[in-house]
C-alpha cells in the first residue's frame, strides 16, 4: 500500500481507501456484521487505513456496522463520515443542515461509530444556502475544539458544478482541509473546476465513484439488469447501455494488456498527485484485495 497526505492536515491516508455506502443497503444487498467484519479484516491486512460513511447510509447503520469492526484497533484507522442528511427508506433522505440537528447527527455518529472523535467530518452534498450558514460552522468549530472531531471536509454534489465550485472557492474560509468529489474515467470535469481550487489551497482530494458505481470495475455489460434494490436499477435503460458501451471502448482502446479494469481505473484517477485517495465501495474480502492492487500501480 502507498499513502499520501491529506491536503495540509497531518494525516497520510491509503491511496485506496474503503467505501460504505454499500453497508446500509442500498447496492442490492444487506450486510451481516460478520461479512462487514471480512471486508475490514482484509482491509487491515493489505494496509488500507482509511474508511469514508456517513449519517445516511440505512440511518447510522453503516457507521454501526464500521464502529463494530474496527474497535479493537481503532487508533490505526482514519475515520470520515458526514452530516446533513437524515435517512428515511430506500433512497429517502430529508436534509437537516440546521446547527442543532448537526449537532445531534454528530453525538449519534459518535456513538454509532463508537468512538469519541471523527478523524475527517464532511458537509455532505448540501446547496450554497445551506452551505452560506454562519451559525453552522460556528458550531463545528466549537465541537471540532472540545474534541469530537479532528478536520473538517466538504463532500461536494455530483451534478451542479457551479455549487462544487462555488463551495471549494470558500473550503479555507469555513476551515475545511479535504473535499470530495465524483471523480473517475467517465466523470472528468472536476479537472477543470475543483482541482485548481484544490491545489491553490492546499486541500486534500477524495475521488469517491471510482469505479463509476461499478461499472468501470470490468463485471458489467450491455445489457445487464440490476435487481430493484439496487440504486443502479434507478437509471434510464439507454443512458445504462450507452454508459457500458463506452465502458467496453475504455476497455479495449485504453486498459493495458494483462492489467485488471478495476485497478486501471482506480489507478487513472491517482495518477494526479491532486488525488489523495479513491474511495471505491466493495461487498467482498476478494473485492478488497482487487481494489488495492491498484496501488501496486501508483507511481
Amino acid at each position: 500500500m502507498k499513502y499520501r497526505r491529506l491536503g495540509h492536515t497531518e494525516l497520510h491516508i491509503s491511496v485506496v481507501g474503503l467505501g460504505t455506502w454499500q453497508f446500509g443497503g442500498e447496492w442490492g444487498k444487506d450486510f451481516s456484521q460478520d461479512e462487514v467484519n471480512g471486508v475490514c479484516d482484509a482491509a487491515r491486512e493489505i494496509g488500507i487505513n482509511f474508511v469514508d460513511t456517513a449519517e445516511c447510509y440505512g440511518d447510522h447503520l453503516s457507521e454501526k456496522f464500521v464502529g463494530e469492526a474496527l474497535k479493537r484497533d481503532r487508533d490505526k484507522w482514519i475515520i470520515a463520515s458526514k452530516f446533513g442528511h437524515r435517512f428515511r427508506g430506500f433512497l429517502d433522505r430529508d436534509r437537516d443542515f440546521s446547527p442543532a440537528g448537526v449537532q445531534k447527527q454528530l453525538e449519534d455518529s459518535l456513538r454509532s461509530l463508537q468512538t469519541e472523535v471523527i478523524d475527517l467530518y464532511q458537509f455532505h452534498s448540501g446547496d450554497n444556502k445551506q452551505f452560506d450558514t454562519d451559525e453552522l460552522w460556528t458550531m463545528l468549530d466549537k465541537q471540532k475544539q472540545a474534541g469530537k472531531f479532528r478536520f473538517l471536509g466538504i463532500s461536494i454534489s455530483s451534478s451542479k458544478e457551479e455549487t462544487n465550485t462555488y463551495q471549494t472557492e470558500r473550503a479555507t474560509q469555513v476551515g475545511a482541509s479535504v473535499i470530495q468529489v465524483v471523480y473517475n474515467r467517465l466523470k472528468r470535469e472536476p479537472e477543470q473546476t475543483v482541482f485548481p481550487l484544490c491545489r491553490t489551497q492546499d486541500l486534500g482530494v477524495l475521488a469517491r465513484v471510482p469505479l463509476a458505481s461499478g461499472f468501470l470495475s470490468g463485471k458489467y455489460h450491455p445489457g445487464v439488469q440490476f435487481p430493484t434494490n439496487d440504486v443502479r436499477a434507478k437509471q434510464d435503460p439507454d443512458t445504462l447501455n450507452h454508459i457500458l458501451e463506452e465502458v467496453e471502448r475504455i476497455r479495449r482502446q485504453e486498459v493495458p494488456e494483462g492489467v485488471s479494469m478495476a485497478s486501471w481505473a482506480l489507478t487513472w484517477c491517482l495518477r494526479d498527485p491532486v488525488v489523495t485517495s479513491v474511495i471505491p465501495g466493495c461487498k467482498t474480502p476478494e473485492q478488497v484485495r482487487q481494489n488495492a492492487a491498484a496501488a501496486k500501480l501508483v507511481t
